[in-house]
């Protein structure tokens, strides 16, 4: 088959489509991967065809906007600035994504591609495949990634009206994107007031999830039809050669804490720092911080701590004695994998929810929001991952139960079916 992946977002959203692709090609389908200008070595290298949007999401991920909004830990305020970035980048994408899905068998398409996708697939009369890595089919068994917390433990209706509610605020936020690109490229009518989750492109079509039922089960009233795969983990560092000084650092104390958020910006990314090196003198532990996106960085480092650029996570993480992130479902997925206690600081989105899903497992502390964050909650975390012997136990289980698993294999056989469907 000749399958399109709509692929926007950070990274960490685009690599697991990235494993994705790379594991259907090997199994001899043609698979072009559309996504930011930023990933075109990610995607190249790994044997998928990539085809460029215009712009870099980078530059999105670190404007004065999104980086006060993301401070704030509101997701109806990011939400808001995404919506308008979306709007900028509506055309873009829906000029890319129709050149790129002209003779193509099927559209495969995650949350950040989900609208436009549906609407290639309307405009192409083609089948639209959802693969998700975070729940987002309606169950009964556990609340939507959005719902805030609460002082109950809702109800099985309540969790169910819970991605419905989930599904409007994404929706309705992206809108007026989905009418522009569909209107001004597509030719098309708008979609439903209420979204187009009801498409006859989506029938009968499996729906593939990318985490591990260790971490999360396959809710007991979602279908056969609905596949709870696995990870798709992008395999292949086999070639990495570590930077001298990270090889050094490593081999010379006890193993460090990893430190990173990502795509996370921050308009003061050196108060950030300032509190990270205190907690970390105050526990006398040892760490690899990570800059990313967010500009982390910090003037004068002690000599127990390195700052790197980039570093696969498959390669560092089983080298760490525990994990510190901001709760991305990749990074989650990680740092799972390695078998090390997660600590988690969420910024938004579905942040909170991966962060409590680690503390409900027993792996890692309980999540300490990025605007809670303080040196004193910082520290009491870091010791607990480091000294608590039976969470540091389950999290080496659970990360042997992930390792076993074949979650690109499990999803390209779900893909395989369609095969004498489309193609």
């Amino acid at each position: 088959m000749r399958i399109a992946i709509i692929a926007p977002g950070s990274r960490g959203d685009v690599e697991p489509y990235v494993a994705l692709g790379k594991g259907l090609v090997g199994a001899g389908h043609l698979v072009r991967l559309v996504t930011h200008e930023d990933f075109e070595a990610l995607v190249s290298t790994h044997g998928v065809e990539f085809w460029p949007l215009e712009g870099k999401v980078q530059e999105i991920a670190q404007s004065a906007a999104m980086r006060e909004r993301l401070e704030k830990g509101s997701f109806v305020s990011v939400l808001r600035q995404m919506s308008r970035d979306a709007q900028d980048g509506a055309l873009v994408l829906a000029e890319g994504g129709l050149a790129a899905c002209k003779g193509m068998d099927l559209v495969l398409a995650g949350l950040g591609g989900l609208f436009t996708g549906l609407a290639l697939a309307e405009k192409l009369d083609l089948p639209l495949l959802q693969a998700y890595y975070i729940p987002f089919t309606p169950t009964r068994a556990y609340p939507s990634f959005l719902l805030p917390e609460l002082p109950f433990r809702p109800s099985g209706v309540l969790n169910h009206l819970s991605y419905r509610v989930a599904q409007q605020m994404i929706w309705q936020g992206f809108r007026p994107a989905d009418k522009l690109a569909r209107q001004q490229v597509l030719g098309l009518s708008p979609a439903p007031v209420l979204g187009p989750f009801n498409s006859s492109r989506l029938r009968g079509m499996p729906v593939l999830y990318g985490f591990s039922s260790h971490v999360i089960p396959k809710a007991p009233d979602w279908d056969e039809n609905t596949h709870v795969t696995g990870y798709w983990f992008l395999e292949g560092t086999g070639d990495f050669t570590p930077p001298p000084a990270l090889e050094v650092f490593l081999a010379t104390g006890p193993p460090p804490l990893y430190i990173g958020f990502g795509s996370m910006s921050s308009r003061n990314p050196e108060e950030t720092a300032s509190l990270i090196l205190q907690a970390l003198a105050r526990t006398g532990q040892r760490a690899v911080m990570l800059a990313g996106w967010g500009g982390l960085r910090a003037t004068d480092l002690p000599d127990s701590v390195l700052m790197v650029d980039s570093v696969p996570f498959s390669w560092l993480f089983p080298r760490v004695a525990a994990v510190v992130h901001h709760g991305g479902a990749g990074t989650i997925s990680h740092g799972l994998r390695a078998g090390v206690p997660s600590i988690v600081i969420p910024f938004f989105g579905d942040q909170p929810f991966w962060g409590r899903r680690v503390f409900e497992l027993g792996v890692g502390p309980e999540p300490v929001p990025r605007k809670k964050l303080t040196v004193e909650r910082f520290s009491a975390a870091i010791e607990q991952a480091l000294t608590d012997e039976a969470m540091r136990q389950r999290a080496a289980e659970l990360g042997s139960q992930i390792r076993a698993e074949d979650g690109v294999g499990c999803a390209v056989a779900a893909v395989q079916q369609l095969e004498g469907r489309f193609g």
